[in-house]
């Protein structure tokens, strides 16, 4: 299923983003029904900040990033929902992005986090200030992770 526009996960997102953290996921944004088909359509397309979700695997896979997560990780809608999320991070850095996981999975979300992330081309980039928030329905069901940040910058070589 393809949830890039779907108002459903929107509200998943955004009531998550909210119940967890204490601030709208969205600035001045309402949280029904009848606002959800726009909202989700801007988080997708015009956000200027990055917003990528992954799900429940073993395994986990993105099931969402918006199109400024897919211009920062260099992969097109169907490539990134593919795309395992360790595979967001090298190697070496695979262990601390887990470890940050498994922080979110205890406290339920995480802010200020900064973290070396790798895109499609290799290039190399740093995440800053991001905020990684349990996907918790109002059931209390949890259906993945996600992250927001809005800065990033390129990893400098050491000469």
């Amino acid at each position: 299923m393809d949830l890039a526009l779907d108002p459903e996960f929107y509200l998943l997102l955004a009531s998550s983003y909210a119940r967890l953290v204490g601030a709208p996921l969205i600035a001045d944004a309402t949280q029904n029904h009848d606002d959800a088909v726009p909202q989700a359509q801007w988080l997708y397309q015009d956000a200027p900040f990055c917003v990528l979700a992954h799900n429940t695997a073993a395994d986990p896979v993105f099931i969402y990033a918006n199109r400024s997560a897919q211009r920062c990780f260099e992969y097109d809608w169907d490539e990134i929902t593919l795309l395992p999320s360790r595979l967001s991070a090298q190697a070496p850095e695979r262990s601390e992005r887990q470890r940050l996981l498994d922080a979110v999975t205890c406290t339920g979300f995480i802010d200020n986090y900064r973290g070396l992330r790798i895109a499609k081309s290799g290039r190399r980039f740093w995440i800053e200030k991001a905020v990684v928030w349990q996907l918790i329905d109002e059931m209390g069901a949890i259906h993945g992770q996600a992250a927001l940040f809005h800065q990033w910058q390129d990893e400098v070589a050491q000469a």
